[in-house]
């Protein structure tokens, strides 16, 4: 799997590559990604997806965002939810405010996914912000509550894809690891080291993580090279 790096003369509105230019080459890598993903699930029913990194930087929610939409062109009905609680970064994306968002799930029983979630310009994406950052953001998402709404969301949307923090810096990406159907690794080239990856991978290992794969992120543009890494 890979994503190129925008050359630095070309600039974007922030959002949704794969919707505001669906004929770009970037697009069609997360398309690549996207058919993937699914020929790697092709036994098993793919309803919930993390994505997380080794270190902290390396384009994650790009990748989240941009495969979200990916497979909403697709005429699947997804759902991306900012779980990092620590750094949340999709309401960026979508030049939006954090709150509300997860944590107010989380902590008002009185609310419903319905209460927070919102629509996006690109056809069949949704998303949920990340809310007010929380002082204990590894005992929510280990939580009943947060299982429950994990729970609520697989019955309500095709897929849900889950932006998640760094594997080395806190516990999150674990946690969630043992929550959903499979996990995906971003790996952003040149920027993480080889001890760092093998952290992460014995981190996912410890919790039995269905890992799908990783993404090579922050390609050189002008590259002849191709990179997939994937689960045997």
């Amino acid at each position: 799997m890979l994503f190129k790096k925008k050359n630095k003369d070309k600039t974007e509105r922030a959002g949704i590559v794969v919707a505001d230019n669906p004929t770009s080459i970037v697009s069609e890598q997360f398309r690549t990604i996207r058919t993937n993903i699914q020929f790697s699930m092709i036994d098993r029913d793919l309803k919930t997806i993390s994505i997380t990194s080794a270190a902290p930087s390396s384009g994650k929610t790009t990748i989240a965002s941009n495969l979200a939409g990916a497979f909403a062109a697709s005429d699947v009905k997804v759902l991306l939810v900012d779980t990092d609680m620590r750094k949340p970064t999709v309401h960026k994306v979508f030049q939006v405010q954090n709150h509300p968002g997860l944590t107010n799930l989380l902590t008002d029983r009185t609310l419903g996914i319905r209460d927070v979630v919102r629509s996006t310009y690109a056809e069949n994406l949704h998303y949920i912000t990340c809310g007010i950052i929380p002082p204990n953001p590894s005992e929510l998402l280990n939580s009943k509550r947060m299982s429950e709404l994990i729970r609520e969301m697989e019955e309500n949307y095709d897929l849900v894809i889950f932006d998640n923090p760094p594997l080395l810096a806190v516990t999150d990406a674990q946690i969630m690891a043992t929550k959903v159907d499979g996990t995906i690794v971003v790996v952003p080239q040149g920027e993480v080291k080889k001890t760092e990856l093998d952290q992460a991978a014995e981190l996912l290992e410890k919790v039995n993580a269905n890992v799908l794969g990783a993404v090579l992120n922050k390609v050189d543009a002008d590259s002849d090279t191709y990179y997939y890494y994937g689960q045997d």
